[in-house]
């Protein structure tokens, strides 16, 4: 079934757990993202961005027609969108969720941006993420350029904005980590005293399996990963034994699979549906 991200976080939010943002990038890794949901009994939603796959309007057709022949809860949502065009688009091509990434920008203008696609979002019927602080990338050297998520700023631009879910910088990277995961949790728990509305988490591959699913114990009910299902994917096909290309399929499908039901289990959305 095919729904808003806003319904799947909320729910979230009430039982302590956290969905699951897995990347996608074209029909495999969208097939073994809804299997893995159907087999768990868990919601999921499933992330494309630009980056990733730039024909948004005919990724969106495949994963609504698969969403709706779904026997869980399923929302599309797209994934950092860095312009105005990018959210429109993503909306007119029927993605129930968009998430509108200014997290490089001054605050007042992160602010002014996204609550006027908030505006249009929500008059569709789509849920919008925001980012405050920012969560840097392990493979383009900015891990010393994060900036951690000020919680008297996230109460003031969620007040201002309107968004229905907050993306916050608490120590994780998007990527692979160079060095020891880290999640700052004291200050997990000011963002949620300071906030009332679902938190999520970016960058979570490597982060750890304890730091992981304390975070979605404790306040986290989106959590965004892409590498380590990837890399499961990808070690699969390079540990195989067949020679024809199109028979490496099932083997990344699998694993990228199997993966993700793990960290459906860690996250505790496992058996919710």
């Amino acid at each position: 079934m095919l729904v808003t991200m806003g319904e799947l976080l909320k729910e979230a939010q009430k039982g302590k757990y956290a969905v699951c943002a897995p990347s996608n990038k074209d029909e495999i890794t969208l097939r073994a993202s809804i299997d893995a949901a159907e087999e768990t009994r868990s919601p999921v939603i499933i992330n494309l961005n630009y980056r990733a796959h730039p024909d948004i309007k005919f990724f969106a057709r495949m994963c609504r027609d698969l969403a709706l022949e779904a026997t869980v809860p399923v929302a599309l949502n797209q994934d950092h969108g860095a312009c105005y065009d990018h959210a429109m688009c993503a909306i007119q091509a029927g993605f129930t969720s968009v998430m509108a990434d200014r997290s490089t920008l001054p605050f007042e203008d992160n602010v002014a941006q996204v609550a006027e696609i908030v505006k249009v979002a929500h008059a569709c019927g789509v849920t919008v993420e925001g980012e405050l602080g920012h969560v840097g990338y392990s493979d383009k050297d900015d891990e010393d350029q994060r900036a951690l998520t000020v919680p008297s700023e996230a109460k003031e631009y969620v007040k201002q904005t309107g968004v229905d879910c907050l993306a916050v910088a608490i120590g994780t990277i998007h990527g692979a980590y160079k060095g020891t995961p880290y999640i700052d949790f004291d200050l997990l728990h000011e963002l949620t005293e300071a906030v009332d509305i679902p938190l999520v988490l970016h960058g979570g591959s490597g982060s750890g399996d304890e730091n992981l699913a304390r975070a979605c114990r404790e306040g986290i009910c989106k959590v965004n990963i892409g590498t380590d299902v990837m890399q499961k994917g990808r070690d699969a096909v390079l540990n195989s034994t067949v020679h024809a290309p199109h028979d490496t399929l099932p083997f990344f499908y699998e694993a990228y699979k199997e993966e993700l039901k793990r960290y459906m289990v860690m996250f505790g959305s496992a058996g919710k549906v």
